[in-house]
């Protein structure tokens, strides 16, 4: 019987021999996968189980021939549905955690990516999160766009999520990215200081808009690394965080992030496009070449400054490795 059929009456499982000795939680996910650990220790702390007709902790080993009952309730629909995706942890501890997050997950459910998000996964790893974010976002203190690795961090009780999110407001958390650019920057380093609204004409972009009702200053440091003739890796500071700021001031001073299809106009990039010789279709890159390096902020509960460092992901690793072939090939 499928776990969504399981909200009123309650199911009887039999311990088998192979389950002696298994925590009670454990069997029960193995049981009922598509919920969590943490949401099944929830139903057996609100007396949702019992074994033999008696309640027990989630920590109860269980025996062969003994009889569990339980009644799930239904998974809350207003918030994110519990899924058993592996997170990157860089950093946790009671208050707080940083998640290295891959290119391609979603932050939080939106139209089009109702699974497979960044939430889903915290909803399943962590009993506790904050809720100062609405039902959809537990947890989340700031995002990453979709195709955006890197380091996020997210608070584990609502006064530590409104201590983070102050701080992201008075500009004292310091965002470090790294980006590969199509184009040759002619600085080797730069602050750029130009507004940002929405496009005039498309509504998933933004665009340098002066004067705009919808405009806002923006601000982003960058300085080069490495230069590979037509590309280049940089490193980029923003000093303020408007949406897709770092990818639109970058497309503004002539250098657009690598398969970044909003603003560089393209999606993906080849052998062959790289070296610019031999024909070679291989795809080296699906994703815009854009990793949140580093994130530094103050503890929100011990006052200590506090680093976390993701590193770069194996995409981006081995676009790297082939833009320094062709100084050496």
């Amino acid at each position: 019987m499928p776990p969504e059929e399981l909200s009123s009456e309650p199911t009887d499982l039999l311990v088998g021999e192979e389950d002696t000795g298994t925590r009670l939680d454990v069997f029960l996910a193995t049981q009922f996968p598509r919920y969590s650990r943490v949401w099944l220790r929830k139903v057996i702390n609100a007396v949702g189980v019992k074994v033999d007709g008696a309640r027990v902790k989630a920590a109860y080993r269980l025996r062969a021939g003994q009889h569990v009952a339980i009644t799930l309730p239904d998974l809350p629909v207003q918030g994110p549905q519990p899924e058993d995706i592996p997170l990157d942890v860089l950093f946790e501890d009671d208050h707080l955690v940083a998640i290295n997050k891959p290119p391609r997950m979603v932050v939080h459910p939106s139209k089009g990516h109702w699974s497979g998000t960044l939430v889903a996964a915290l909803a399943f790893h962590f009993e506790h999160l904050s809720t100062a974010g609405g039902p959809t976002r537990p947890g989340i203190v700031h995002r990453l766009d979709r195709d955006t690795s890197g380091v996020i961090v997210v608070a584990k009780s609502d006064p530590v999520h409104v201590a983070l999110a102050k701080q992201f407001e008075l500009r004292t958390v310091e965002k470090q990215y790294f980006a590969v650019v199509a184009g040759n920057p002619d600085r080797d380093a730069d602050v750029i200081r130009q507004p940002i609204g929405s496009h005039p004409s498309q509504r998933e972009k933004m665009a340098i808009r002066r004067g705009h009702r919808t405009s806002r200053e923006a601000e982003t440091f960058y300085e080069v690394q490495q230069r590979f003739g037509r590309f280049a890796t940089i490193k980029a500071v923003p000093k303020t965080g408007r949406t897709h700021q770092i990818r639109v001031h970058l497309s503004h001073a002539g250098c657009p992030i690598l398969c970044d299809p909003l603003y560089g106009g393209r999606d993906r990039i080849s052998r062959s496009e790289i070296h610019g010789e031999r024909p070679d279709n291989t795809v080296l890159l699906y994703r815009m070449a854009l990793h949140a390096r580093q994130l530094a902020f103050s503890h929100p509960v011990s006052g200590q400054r506090l680093t976390v460092e993701a590193p770069l992901p194996a995409d981006l690793v081995g676009v790297v490795e082939e833009l320094q072939s062709t100084k050496t090939g």
